[in-house]
Parts: C-alpha cells; structure tokens; sequence
C-alpha cells in the first residue's frame, strides 16, 4: 500500500506539473473596485438596498418598519410618515437625503442598518456609490431580470481574428475591459475530452480519438459536434440535469416509501431531447399536456413531470394537509425550474426581498390546485399502487406505436401517474401562514406582476399558464433555461445563482451576452439543439483550461471566461466513465430502473419494513453495468455511490447541485467494487493482446484518461507494474481479484492480471480521469 502511495504521489505530481506549466502571462492585473462614472440601481444600488435595507424597508409588509419602502421610488421619495418635513431620497441632494444622513451616522441611535437588525453596515464603497447615485438624480430602475430581454448589439473588439461566432464578441469585450486576454485553442486531445463529456456524458474511445486526431479539414471539429448530438447518448447526458430539476425518482417518498413505475416519463425526457423537441413544446407538455385539445398518449405521458413529487402512502394522515403539500411542491418547482424566482418564499407571508405578494402565490398555487387527487390513495401494496391517480397505462401496442421510445421489458400493466382536472372547479383561498387549514381571502388563477400580469386571453388553467410561460414579453423564461445551459457547459452560469434571478440572486456577469442568447433562442423557435451548438462551437468554449498565475489570482473563478471551462465530471457520469472505458458499460437506453453493487443494510436502516424496497436486490448480469442514470433512486435512501459525489437525492426541485471536495470521494474511486471490477476487466482485456507491458500501459491511459500519456507519466505506470508483479503474492491476487461478478478469463495468469489491474485502478484514481479539462 505504500508503495502504491508513493507512485500517485509522484504521477499526480508529474501531471499537475503539466497541467499549471504556462507561459509568461501578459494579462493586467484587474483593477481595484471603483466607482462607476454613471451608477446603476439595478447593478450598484438595489444590492446593496436588497442586503443592507429591504429587511426592514422593502416587500414584506409585516417585518416594514417606520412605515418606508425603499424598493419604490414613489415611496422613497415622498414626505417621511414620521417626520414629514424630511425625505428618505432627495434626487441630487445627498445631503438632504435621510438615507444617506443615516448610513453616514456616527450615532448608533442614528446608524442604519440598525444594530438591532444584525446586519452589517455599509462600506466605505458602498456608501460613495450611494452618494454619487443620489446626486446623479437616484433614478429608480425595474429589476434587470423583469425587464423584457432584446437582441443586443454586437460589441466591436480589438482582436477580431479570436471570435468564431456572437458569443464570442460579448466575452471578448468583457475581457479586453479588464486588460484580460483569452486562452489559445485547447489541443484536440483535452478538447474531445471535455466535447464527449459535455454532448454524450461519455468518455470518446479510442478509434473517435485517432479519426479526429488524424482529421485536418477545417470543419474536423463540427463534423464531431454533429456526430455527437445524433448519437442516442446525447438524450441521456440532456436528461439528467432536467431529472434533478424534475425530482424524479422511484420512490414515493416518506417513511414507507415503496416503489413507484414514473421511469417511462424519464425515457420520454431522453427521446425529446433526442428528438430536439422544441423547449416551447417540452415545457407546455409537461404543463398542461392533458389539457391540449386531442392530445396524444405522449402528451399526456409528458405530464408525469408534475407528479415526480412525495406521495404519502402512510394510513392516519390528514389528507387535505398532504393534498396542500403536493400543490405546493407544484409551485415552489414552477418556480424555480421555468422562472428562476423564489416564489416559494411567498408561501406563508409577502416575500421580504421580491415583488411577489402572498395572494400572487396562492394565484399561481391555484392553475395547480384542481388535479384530481386525494392526499392519500392507498398504503404501501403491490404493483396497483406504482402509480396513483389521475394515472396513465401504457399497453404493448402503445409501446409498438406512439410511446415507442419506451423500453417496456415485459407484458405485465404498466402504469404512470400523469396530470387529470377534477370536472368540478376547486376553490383556492390564501393559506395564513401557509397552513393547510387556516383559510383566509379567495383568489383566481394569476401570475405576479413585477414579471408579467396574466392575460385574460389565455384560459385560467396550466395550459394558458404554459402560454403565459412563453409570452414573447415574459421577462424570465428564456433567459433562465439558456442560463442553466450555460451552466451546464461552463460549470457556471452567467447568473450564478440558477434558481434566484430575483432581488437576492447574483447579478449577471455579462447581462448582453445572456440577453442577446435569450433572445436568439427565442428568435430560433425555442431550439435546444441549435443553443448547445451554438454554444460549443464558440472560441470561447473551445479554449484551453490551462490558468496562469495572473488569471489565477485575478479571476479565480473564470468569471471573465478567458480559459476554458474545468470542472469534476457529475457522479453518474464518473460511473459511465469507468464502466465504458473498461468496455462493460451496458448501453441500453431507457427501461427500468437497477439496482446494483451497495453496501449492506443501507436500505434496511431506514425502512418501515413493508412493500417492495424494504430490503436491497441487487440485480445481475448486465445490468449491473447501466449508466447511473439508471440507478434506482430511493427517497429514504439515495445510491450511496451517487451521493458522495454530490447527486441530487431528488427529494425536491433542484437546479444546481452542491459540489464538495471529501476523503469520502477518494475512499470510492478506491474501494467501491464498481471501480475495481471495471479495473480488473480493463486489465483483462489488455492482457490478452501479445503487445509488451508499456504498450498495454498506454492502452489503458488512453482509454481512462483520452490522451497520450508523456514518456515520463509512462514510465512511472511500467515501473510501477514491475513492482507489483515482483511484490503481489497469488493469496493477495486471488483476494484482489475476487471483486465483481463479470468472470476472470480461463487460463489467465492471475500475478500479471492483479499487478496490471493495480496499474489500472490507480490511472482511474488521477484526478483527470474524472475531470472536464
């Protein structure tokens, strides 16, 4: 084991060292904050307002004190209720101005934010924008992300050899604004990587890598780009990001949590990605699907996404409580997913930082509140209780015909639960304090109108909240799907907080790119595909990931965009990495969901004891070699493999998942039986080429890590071999190679096949095997 030690330490030493060389960098250093000649509220003021202020002075009426609001202009700048001969805003007048006189206080008795409100006062910085804001008129904006977005006018730069499409002339002219310079075209080898990852969650193999390497034509790149979004992996790699959003899993949820049939609205998420259904039709679908005149099987199937929520199956709850909580969960994910707002901090009282009032929730809560469905249906029983009503089945002829995408594996009935209206209109009150049964003022269906005012055109049901989604003046739509797209390929997004474009999100890092991709969406008919090409075919995209120490030290964050994008590959796809390098991964598209290798009593520790997932089975043969897509997720008990490299446990609408950095992620790449059993089958496979040991070496490297190794990486690897065949004794070789269910070959020698599999698991235990670079 120390040996072992002792060479990653010297390979992982030898790489970084390749990976940080760079040469003498010309950036500038960015310049120290300073005040803007002409000051924005929208990017310099209402941040600051929204933090320092709107606690006491903003939305919320009941947490509002001395009666002010300082989030509208009429308000802020009439007559104080308390002092009327004075203003808390007087346009070019800070010195009259009761705001500036207050955060300028010596006095606490005077100083705001007060000490009593436990925020901290305002800089030095944040006190002269103010100034200069008041003096310059203190002009009051609508919110950035409320306003309409437009096409913008492309910026002219100095280096116009660099830009290769739109995208790329508002992030160069970010850049040259801060003396930056981008990167060179990363070399084919990292950028193929980094493409098949990012179109195919997939690493490439070896014949795609040698036919793009030896390819010179100017459009080699675009003929891959192509290649990749036909391929069938393109759906699956689409689909995850829009499960956690979804929160689709394959449990009920709650303590008994017993299993649930909704995976054929997951293999329709992959077919209309596939597909490249248009995101107007694959929004309004799974809105209101049953609601569009004739619809189809497929249509209605799409509405599963609005069923993907915890259902109880415990008997003695109250129903109506549970009911609520699904309209809810319905809300708050409508929110969040289309509209990038948190609405559901409206729930229980006005919403403290944004324009969105307590009756406005419960207005939105109502296009969600007639579904035909009780709080609790059944308890925890057999395959009647998979799905529960309003509920779908899907026949065999279904299968051979509309719903061919669906990967039904046997004849027995397959249900899903989908969206139904009760014929009968549901009443929808304002819920004080959010409590399922403390009604208070009836409302009707409506949106809130800091982002749009419902058109009384539309129907007041979800397929005329579908058309309000799409609305060529809905502020929000557009810009926050192509903003999660974005932060798909670049590992952030221009707004960095993907699920809050409110008052309390992070600003734009470059508002006329964002608009000008919003819009040119829109323009392009909704047209995911032509987005995420648009996008990868950039330069800016394109470029290499090395950082030098300037851009290192003054955009660590490469919130400029002047590298390229670096980042720990998702928890399913390190498992499809190892499982399709080694050559076991299963393609199978769609189908049930699998259970394979866990530890142990995980599921029994957290079971009620009753219906099908009360204890673990374990499945076999190829379907322990599923992409982790596939793998069943358990509400009580996510996959552990998939959770310790940060997956979604899907229990709630989740638009960016968390990303950590534990001893518990290198545990598993060194233990979990997946890992090693993909290391011993790779290992295996190399064997039984005649080719000399460094040859199977390089074999292995290009596989795992889809590059050429240096001569220097290579012969650590060789060195290494050498020592385990010398040192692994045939009782340690039989342990080794006991893991995993795939056979040993007959007749191998098992000394060479444990010391190779050794050199292979520690390729797939560098920190590139399982990073975009």
């Amino acid at each position: 084991m120390r040996l072992a030690v002792t060479y990653i330490a010297t390979f992982a030493a030898v790489m970084i060292a390749g990976f940080t060389a760079c040469h003498n960098s010309s950036e500038t250093s960015v310049a120290a904050e300073e005040i803007p000649d002409s000051v924005s509220y929208n990017f310099n003021i209402r941040p600051i307002f929204s933090d320092k202020c709107f606690k006491c002075h903003g939305p919320d009426a009941n947490k509002r004190q001395a009666n002010l609001r300082l989030d509208i202009p009429e308000n802020a700048f009439a007559a104080l209720k308390d002092q009327p001969g004075k203003h808390a805003l007087v346009p070019g007048n800070p010195d009259a101005s009761e705001v500036y006189r207050r955060i300028t206080a010596a006095d606490s008795a005077d100083m705001m934010p007060s000490v009593k409100s436990n925020l901290k006062p305002l800089t030095q910085f944040e006190v002269k924008l103010i100034k200069k804001w008041i003096q310059q008129g203190a002009k009051y904006e609508k919110h950035w992300a409320f306003v309409p977005p437009k096409f913008q006018a492309i910026p002219e730069v100095k280096d116009t050899t660099w830009p290769k499409n739109a995208i790329d002339y508002f992030v160069l002219h970010k850049q040259e604004q801060k003396g930056f310079k981008p990167n060179p075209e990363s070399d084919k080898e990292h950028l193929l990587k980094r493409l098949c990852f990012d179109l195919n969650g997939l690493p490439p193999d070896i014949a795609l890598m040698d036919r793009f390497l030896s390819d010179k034509s100017p459009d080699a790149y675009e003929k891959i780009v192509d290649e990749l979004m036909r391929r069938p992996a393109y759906g699956e790699k689409m689909a995850l990001h829009w499960l956690d959003i979804s929160r689709y899993a394959d449990s009920h949820g709650y303590q008994d949590d017993n299993y649930r049939t909704q995976w054929p609205w997951r293999d329709w998420v992959i077919h209309a990605y596939n597909e490249n259904l248009p995101y107007k039709d694959f929004i309004t679908w799974q809105l209101a699907g049953d609601l569009i005149p004739n619809h189809t099987k497929e249509q209605l199937l799409a509405t599963g996404f609005n069923r993907n929520h915890k259902i109880t199956e415990e008997g003695g709850v109250i129903d109506e409580e549970y009911r609520i909580s699904y309209v809810t969960d319905r809300t708050n994910t409508f929110g969040k997913a289309l509209l990038g707002v948190t609405l559901e901090c409206a729930h229980c009282h006005d919403h403290k930082y944004d324009p969105f009032s307590q009756k406005e929730y419960y207005q939105v809560f109502s296009f969600f509140n007639s579904v035909k469905e009780p709080g609790l249906q059944a308890i925890v029983g057999g395959p009647e209780t998979y799905a529960k009503r309003p509920m779908m089945q899907i026949s065999n002829d279904d299968v051979k015909s509309v719903l061919k995408f669906i990967n039904k594996v046997d004849t027995g009935k397959l249900i899903v639960s989908v969206m139904g209206d009760s014929e009968a209109y549901r009443k929808t009150y304002i819920l004080k304090r959010g409590s399922y049964d403390a009604h208070g003022d009836e409302v009707f269906p409506g949106t809130p109108k800091a982002i749009l005012p419902f058109n009384n055109a539309y129907p007041q049901n979800r397929l005329g909240l579908a058309q309000w989604v799409f609305d060529d003046q809905n502020p929000l739509t557009a810009r926050v799907y192509v903003n999660q797209l974005w932060e798909e390929f670049f590992g952030r997004g221009i707004v960095k907080t993907l699920g809050d474009f409110g008052m309390q999100g992070d600003l734009p890092s470059n508002p006329a790119l964002l608009d000008w991709l919003a819009a040119d969406f829109k323009t392009h008919d909704w047209d995911m595909k032509w987005m995420v090409k648009q996008i990868v075919m950039s330069a800016t995209y394109r470029q290499s990931a090395i950082i030098t120490p300037d851009k290192l030290k003054n955009d660590p964050d490469n919130i400029l965009l002047a590298r390229g994008p670096r980042s720990r590959l998702p928890a399913e796809f390190i498992r499809d990495m190892v499982l399709s390098s080694s050559g076991l991964l299963n393609r199978t598209i769609g189908g049930p969901s699998v259970n394979p290798y866990q530890p142990p009593g995980l599921w029994e520790s957290t079971t009620s004891g009753r219906g099908q997932l009360a204890s673990y089975r374990q499945v076999h043969g190829a379907d322990l070699y599923r992409r982790g897509m596939y793998t069943l997720i358990k509400r009580t008990s996510p996959p552990v493999e998939l959770a310790i490299f940060d997956a979604s446990n899907r229990d709630q609408c989740e638009v960016q998942r968390l990303r950590t950095n534990t001893p518990l992620q290198a545990l598993e790449m060194m233990n979990d039986p997946t890992m090693l059993e993909a290391a011993r089958v790779l290992a295996a496979k190399l064997l039984q080429d005649k080719s000399p040991a460094k040859t199977k070496i390089y074999t292995a490297f290009r596989r795992i890590i889809c590059r050429k190794p240096t001569d220097e990486e290579l012969g650590i690897l060789n060195a290494y071999y050498q020592d385990q065949l010398k040192s692994v004794g045939k009782k340690d070789a039989e342990k080794l190679l006991a893991v995993g269910e795939y056979p040993i070959p007959n007749g191998i020698n098992k000394i060479d096949l444990a010391a190779m599999m050794k050199v292979v698991d520690m390729i797939y235990n560098l920190e590139e095997a399982i990073t975009k670079t």
